[in-house]
């Protein structure tokens, strides 16, 4: 499959993932009034988990003889991607003095890039 298709499905599940991840940060956050990191650590990894499922099957097209493997390292990878986020969250947010969401934004932005590459060259490939 050519790496664009792949990159185009990947970002449309990443658009659900996004979705998912703000109301669920949004939630946590506003509603419930749960610290802004463990919030978007909630929203970051219920998002994941939904991405996976959808990656795995529809971008990727794995085999499912390997869905353990595959989860296990997709799980990584997204822990990573989780520990970039927050990073990035604090230093827009925290430090440039940025609105949270807006910080959140431009963090999934640029941790989707590393997703993308390591679940396409290190875990579905």
């Amino acid at each position: 499959m050519d790496i664009i298709y792949k990159m185009f499905r990947f970002g449309l599940v990443g658009l659900l993932g996004m979705v998912i991840d703000f109301s669920i940060t949004w939630f946590c956050k506003e509603v419930l009034r749960i610290n802004k990191y463990v919030a978007n650590s909630l929203g970051f990894t219920i998002a994941a988990t939904c991405n996976f499922f959808l990656n795995m099957f529809w971008t990727f097209n794995a085999s499912s003889t390997n869905e353990e493997a595959y989860f296990i390292k997709f799980i990584i990878i997204s822990l990573i991607g989780l520990g970039l986020n927050n990073l990035f969250i604090y230093l827009f947010n925290s430090r440039l003095s940025l609105n949270f969401y807006l910080s959140k934004l431009i963090a999934v932005g640029l941790v989707f890039i590393w997703n993308f590459t390591a679940n396409n060259y290190f875990n579905f490939h």
